[in-house]
């Protein structure tokens, strides 16, 4: 049997609705879900977890996966507070980009306060989105984890907590998983800085990656050290930038939008001539190819303090990207499969 995303929605649907706790919306939403094409043959099950919303490098890493011919996105979760925002501001990006037949699932703290890019999300509603939306997505992060007929890729692009509080429901989700992450600094800080740093991700929710790294599954992260040095410039930025492709049209205008609410930028980048810092994309990557990268298989151990330590006693094997065999390779791919020209 070929399992494409329409049966597994068609399936999910059915199993969700007996599970109590876990209830869409509204029903005019699962009858108007847009049935996806059947995907390629041997793309990659994936589930993203994220905390779309904060900085626009999740904006940048959804589309770079939803135009990643490699992959097959089942799910997506919002995490790390103020979920129901943040799932606004996703169930808006998928109908803009014509993806509604992805389903959405409301992560933990299901709080619905303005963030940096309220201002593109304006009065949507998630009851607007006619896709499919889960009020546990912890839950639908399980069930579609366990009904999976191989492995799926759990890529998750901001703090944990989501993957831990699934962990703790239910540890056996690590027999048909994988972890891919952006998190953590293993030698190299923000911008390159030549000394550790406590990394944003693994800061708000240390006891979570513990947790995400306690598990018996197949561990990879992209650090600092990679991510953190992905900022497009130049002719790979203008590509972008003076696209009339209405996917980069809608990320241009979240960009002029976002960036003056982020405040930790400082100076801020020229909108006209370069991208923010963009982390997350390198998790993307990850979740299909390595071969650019620089891999360490490394003993990590995550502190209460949110340090990401080599500990050749008490660490766990983690595949770390901590470095790049060909960053500006990395970034014209990346400006090919974002834009759809690759």
């Amino acid at each position: 049997m070929i399992f494409t995303r329409r049966y597994f929605n068609k399936c999910a649907l059915a199993l969700f609705s007996t599970l109590p706790g876990l209830f869409r919306v509204s029903d005019a939403a699962e009858k108007s879900a847009i049935s996806p094409e059947i995907p390629q043959e041997n793309t990659i099950p994936l589930i993203l977890d994220t905390d779309i919303g904060d900085d626009l490098d999740d904006t940048w890493a959804l589309m770079m996966l939803l135009r990643s011919t490699e992959i097959d996105v089942k799910l997506i979760t919002t995490d790390f507070g103020n979920t129901r925002y943040r799932s606004r501001l996703l169930a808006k990006l998928l109908q803009t980009l014509g993806h509604t037949d992805i389903p959405i699932g409301i992560g933990l703290d299901p709080a619905d306060n303005p963030g940096n890019q309220s201002e593109w999300l304006g009065d949507y509603r998630l009851e607007d989105y006619p896709g499919t939306v889960y009020q546990d997505g912890v839950q639908a992060m399980i069930e579609s984890i366990k009904q999976s007929p191989e492995p799926v890729t759990l890529l998750c692009i901001g703090p944990v907590t989501n993957i831990a509080e699934a962990l703790r429901r239910d540890p056996s989700i690590a027999e048909n998983a994988r972890f891919v992450g952006m998190q953590g600094s293993v030698r190299i800080g923000y911008d390159g800085e030549s000394k550790q740093a406590v990394e944003w991700n693994v800061k708000m929710d240390p006891l979570a990656l513990q947790a995400v790294f306690a598990a018996p599954w197949d561990c990879s992260i992209t650090p600092l050290d990679s991510c953190g040095l992905v900022r497009l410039q130049g002719e790979n930025y203008q590509k972008v930038y003076r696209s009339e492709d209405t996917w980069m049209k809608t990320l241009i205008e979240n960009y002029t939008l976002w960036l003056p609410r982020a405040s930790w930028l400082v100076p801020k980048p020229d909108l006209t001539r370069m991208s923010s810092t963009l982390f997350d994309t390198v998790a993307v990557y990850m979740a299909h190819a390595q071969d650019l990268l620089v891999m360490e298989d490394l003993p990590l151990r995550v502190t209460d303090d949110a340090y990401t330590v080599i500990d050749e006693e008490n660490g766990r094997i983690v595949h770390c990207a901590t470095g790049w065999k060909n960053l500006p390779v990395f970034e014209e791919r990346l400006v090919q499969v974002i834009t759809g020209s690759g």
